[in-house]
């Protein structure tokens, strides 16, 4: 089974496009079938591939026939407008380019693999893995990922320690359970060994006892499957957990190349978006992506110096789970992860990196900017907006990401400054020579200047501002007029000199 959603993404980079559809996309899929004739009647399926259908009417009575729910068909043969009455629920146009025989293949394997997952064999099946390993070890069992994050757990936890329970509840190990884990060296054996390791049990914890092997595909660590028992397993049931590992490797293996093309074709659609696409509806539907305001989310993660690792960890999290199943659209470009959120408001965008955050590890450190609400049409603009406020949160790393309704004054002194590191301010004028004077003379006319301008033009508040008498900011300006030409009466230059001010204050 697959959902009319995956269909339409994953063909989407082949060529397919979904033209119309009255069903929901998380409208589930069983079974590919071809126009034919029987004895008994025609064959009847979930998706009809109309191959040599002259028109689109005839496409459509066949799909009518095979109790079709999608129809695919050639795109010279749909007209503009159509009348569906009776017919399928989605129509998808294939291009000429792209031949029969090859959707074919790739649609069958699609629904191939949804059949697989079903029955229990799928990539992504792991529960109903879990519970065949849980019948054959005689106890509960738990598969987590790298991140002690949990992918599947089996029936048989009637009689969960506290420690488990928590975790299936938060679907990832507690803290302090982590903790007691790597204090134990779980971690440090994991990562060295593919032999199965007890772990006594610790009350304090709420940990009756584990037994824990490494789920890994070559060198590579892809999880950890965990058996909770008072003892160390031994014969039958150890051979089981040994078997279980790599059974669990096949499934997270296929579970990856599932989900590498569909982020594949997910990261190309959102890159087009961001670089301002003019058929950005299309793209927004191949999406799924719901109309309306969207905001650009720039996101970067590093551990120290290691910047790729965390990264690409970071877009993993960001595109785990496809569909309907979360809500934003994401693509790693060059080091930054850019996703798109829908909705009007702030407070979503915000949580959605916090939680981002959570699943990473320990250590890590995550910067991101958030642009304004924008329309489809405005999502290039919107992603400039998001790095500029990524470049803000780098600045400033405390606090949570900068939205860009709230911090567009910051970008814009932000923007000045950049302009002022490139040498684009003036060498000479009154800010310029004020600096050069208090550099050489050890005065305090710039700031002086400053605080005047901020307290728009009352010394008393200026005096307040500095610190000092309102009489020593008369007499500062007074010699501060003696070495240039401040004009303080005229408004524009004011204006100019705070721009100035703001364009080269640190703060």
């Amino acid at each position: 089974m697959i959902t009319l959603d995956r269909l339409v993404n994953v063909l989407g980079s082949y060529g397919v496009r979904l033209r119309w559809s009255s069903v929901p996309r998380s409208t589930e899929l069983r079974s590919v079938v071809l126009h034919e004739a029987t004895p008994v009647g025609p064959v009847t399926g979930d998706v009809l591939l109309a191959v040599d259908a002259g028109t689109c009417e005839q496409a459509l009575e066949w799909a009518e026939s095979a109790r079709a729910v999608v129809v695919l068909v050639r795109d010279r043969v749909v007209p503009s407008s159509f009348d569906t009455k009776g017919g399928p629920g989605a129509v998808l146009v294939v291009e000429e380019s792209l031949s029969w025989s090859e959707l074919a293949a790739v649609a069958y394997g699609l629904v191939l693999e949804g059949r697989e997952t079903e029955s229990g064999r799928g990539p992504t099946d792991l529960f109903a893995l879990t519970d065949s390993l849980a019948d054959a070890i005689g106890s509960a069992v738990v598969i987590h990922d790298r991140l002690l994050q949990v992918l599947a757990y089996s029936r048989l936890q009637q009689d969960a320690d506290p420690a488990r329970v928590q975790t299936i509840l938060g679907r990832q190990a507690p803290e302090r359970v982590r903790e007691f884990f790597e204090a134990a060296g779980v971690f440090a054996h994991l990562a060295a060994s593919d032999e199965p390791l007890f772990v006594p049990g610790d009350a304090q914890y709420g940990v009756t006892g584990r037994m824990v092997v490494a789920v890994r595909s070559g060198r590579e660590l892809m999880g950890s499957l965990w058996v909770e028992c008072g003892a160390p397993l031994d014969g039958a049931a150890r051979a089981a957990l040994a078997d279980g590992a790599h059974t669990v490797a096949l499934h997270l293996l296929r579970s990856r190349a599932s989900a590498d093309l569909e982020r594949q074709v997910e990261s190309e659609l959102v890159i087009e978006l961001l670089e301002g696409s003019a058929d950005a509806a299309r793209l927004t539907s191949r999406l799924g992506v719901p109309d309306g305001p969207l905001r650009v989310i720039a996101l970067q993660a590093s551990i120290g110096a290691d910047r790729d690792a965390p990264l690409l960890l970071a877009f993993d999290r960001a595109t785990a789970g496809f569909g309907w199943s979360r809500p934003g659209r994401s693509a790693l470009v060059g080091s930054t992860i850019y996703t798109l959120l829908p909705g009007d408001e702030a407070g979503p965008a915000r949580r959605w990196v916090a939680g981002l955050q959570a699943a990473l590890s320990r250590g890590a450190t995550v910067a991101a900017g958030i642009s304004g609400a924008a329309e489809t049409s405005d999502l290039a603009c919107a992603r400039q907006e998001a790095d500029e406020c990524l470049g803000l949160h780098k600045v400033t790393t405390a606090g949570p990401p900068p939205i860009y309704d709230e911090s567009w004054d910051d970008i814009l002194l932000q923007r000045l400054r950049a302009a002022s590191r490139s040498g684009r301010l003036p060498d000479r004028g009154p800010v310029a020579e004020l600096r050069r004077h208090d550099a050489a003379n050890g005065t305090e006319y710039l700031a002086t200047l400053r605080a005047w301008l901020a307290a728009q033009g009352d010394p008393a508040e200026a005096g307040e501002r500095l610190g000092v008498h309102e009489n020593t900011v008369r007499y500062r300006m007074r010699k501060m007029a003696e070495i240039t030409n401040l004009a303080l009466d005229d408004a524009k230059k004011r204006l100019a000199m705070m721009i100035q001010l703001a364009a080269t204050d640190a703060d």
